[in-house]
């Protein structure tokens, strides 16, 4: 009994935690709105929030699977304005820990933008997808880089 009791207060911590992190995050679209995807994503935390041209930018995804997931890829596209300007593939394995269980997990991605960057809003496309390549969701959110080496418009 007292470990369970255990178990339910570390996941009702980790939940609060994951709350406060998110609290502040990004908002989100589906690509589909119609569809279901294997993958629902809770939220995305960009840090920092806009991001500074030429230093290291943390994109963190708070997402829960109904299905255990061996691994798979993630397939990132980026557009400023409208113009496709990006694109990557990661491996899902190096952005989270493999296998992921069934619930909640945590895909995190940092990188340093380029330098050359002109700032403005861009757009963000993330699709998932597991090892046999279906499709397990598929995102769209906006993102800042900042004028000058770090500042806001808002600081303008």
């Amino acid at each position: 009994m007292e470990m369970m009791s255990s178990n339910s207060l570390l996941y009702f911590s980790l939940t609060l935690c994951l709350l406060f992190v998110f609290s502040n995050a990004t908002d989100i679209r589906y690509c589909d709105k119609s569809a279901d995807y294997d993958v629902e994503v809770k939220g995305v935390e960009i840090s920092p929030n806009p991001v500074a041209r030429g230093q290291p930018a943390t994109f963190t995804i708070a997402a829960t699977t109904g299905q255990a997931l061996s691994g798979g890829k993630l397939v990132v596209d980026v557009s400023y304005f409208g113009w496709h300007v990006h694109s990557e593939t990661h491996d899902l394995c190096r952005e989270t820990s493999c296998p992921v269980p069934v619930g909640d997990f945590v895909i995190s991605n940092s990188q340093v933008l380029p330098g050359y960057a002109p700032p403005g809003s861009y757009s963000l496309k993330l699709k998932l997808y597991d090892g046999n390549k279906h499709e397990l969701t598929c995102i769209k959110f906006g993102f800042d880089i900042a004028f000058g080496s770090g500042s806001s418009v808002a600081d303008m």
